[in-house]
């Protein structure tokens, strides 16, 4: 069975629902006297790349739903926001936001890299526990942040492996790669150029800041055709876009509309419907993309998180839902462990020693934060919709 991610569109009615059945609850005291533990998210909830972090939003959302309808819990749970818009600019108030409400108890989140960076000090300084289902930048794991966790593999291990897919799976030798000049997109394009040279490919680099339009860069939305000229010059059989969607969207646009026939290939940050959206059907056809996350629509097991984050969000499962649901109920299995005098101390020492079996893997966490194994998943466009290939390799 093939993944088929569905374009989004979210009902105001249901949003506006969800989040005051979440998040109303008062500071005083949950039901039955109960006390009231919060988990944060925080990630992009507006601007270019807001869909991706209502893809996690909403799981986040729902997984406290769940566990509160299950009636066992000696605490109640609320979900509360921060937005960020993936930016590290936006990222340092967004965490404080969450920080300074002393019912929450954990964050889902930052989403982004780049925002996990900035704002990663902070949590550490509030001894408050963040494990992001998305941010995959290796440097993350080496600042020391007792508090930073994150449940999918680094780019570290997606770098490479997009790297050997591309030379070794399609046979290409002639490789033009691009970065966003993003914490994200700089580290992910270095590890697939250090791969696919060695893997015998040719490798030209060049770094392209994302543009205002899409995140917080300094870009100029017109900077592509130009772009795209010299990629065409060039002679390389295959583009490699280290960064997100929309920016991915413009180039990609650019190069077919500059006469460029070779092959696309992204990152997990632009597996999401919107990448064909804003780039078109037929220019979008055929781009591989990467992501260290499984298709879960064909996980039996998932079955039931498939249907009911639909009908939560009013939209299909996408790229990091269900990392987010997963990690969300990390957290919840920390608290319950814990109980109602649980402090945010307590949750960071806990997750280290966590064995969590999740809907897309076992969870357990090195004691740099880095999940414990590693797994990287090719998606193509596919007649308009993004399907699964399987693993890399």
């Amino acid at each position: 069975m093939k993944r088929r991610f569905a374009a989004a569109v979210i009902p105001l009615t249901v949003a506006g629902l969800v989040v005051s059945a979440c998040s109303s609850g008062k500071s005083s005291g949950g039901s039955g006297g109960k006390p009231v533990f919060k988990i944060g998210y925080e990630g992009p909830l507006s601007g270019g790349n807001a869909q991706l972090g209502l893809n996690m939003k909403y799981a986040v959302q729902l997984a406290i739903n769940e566990a509160n309808a299950k009636g066992d819990l000696p605490f109640v749970l609320q979900y509360t926001e921060a937005d960020d818009q993936g930016s590290g600019d936006k990222s340092p108030a967004a965490a404080q936001q969450l920080i300074d409400d002393k019912q929450v108890m954990a964050v889902v989140g930052p989403a982004f890299s780049g925002a996990t960076k900035a704002a990663e000090p902070k949590f550490a300084d509030a001894d408050l526990a963040t494990v992001s289902p998305s941010a995959t930048s290796p440097a993350l794991a080496t600042f020391g942040w007792k508090t930073f966790f994150r449940i999918v593999a680094d780019d570290n291990a997606q770098g490479p492996a997009d790297a050997d897919y591309a030379v070794n799976k399609l046979g290409i030798k002639n490789i033009f790669a691009i970065d966003d000049a993003s914490a994200y997109g700089q580290p992910l394009e270095q590890a697939f150029e250090n791969q696919a040279k060695k893997d015998g490919a040719q490798v030209t680099h060049q770094s392209v800041p994302g543009t205002t339009q899409c995140q917080a860069g300094s870009g100029n939305t017109q900077q592509y055709p130009a772009v795209a000229t010299t990629i065409k010059n060039s002679g390389a059989e295959l583009v490699f876009y280290a960064g997100y969607y929309c920016d991915f969207a413009l180039l990609a646009k650019a190069l077919r509309q500059a006469g460029y026939t070779g092959k696309l290939f992204s990152d997990d940050a632009s597996l999401d419907p919107k990448y064909i959206e804003q780039a078109g059907a037929s220019v979008a056809e055929g781009t591989y993309i990467s992501c260290a996350c499984a298709d879960i629509t064909t996980n039996p097991k998932a079955q039931s998180f498939v249907t009911n984050f639909k009908k939560l969000a009013g939209f299909d499962v996408s790229v990091y839902s269900a990392e987010a649901y997963d990690a969300t109920n990390v957290i919840i299995s920390v608290l319950k462990e814990l109980g109602p005098k649980a402090t945010r101390a307590q949750v960071v020492d806990k997750l280290r020693t966590v064995d969590y079996q999740g809907i897309t893997k076992e969870v357990k966490f090195q004691s740099n934060g880095n999940i414990a194994g590693s797994a990287v998943y090719i998606y193509q466009v596919q007649n308009g919709k993004i399907v699964s290939l399987g693993l890399s390799s």
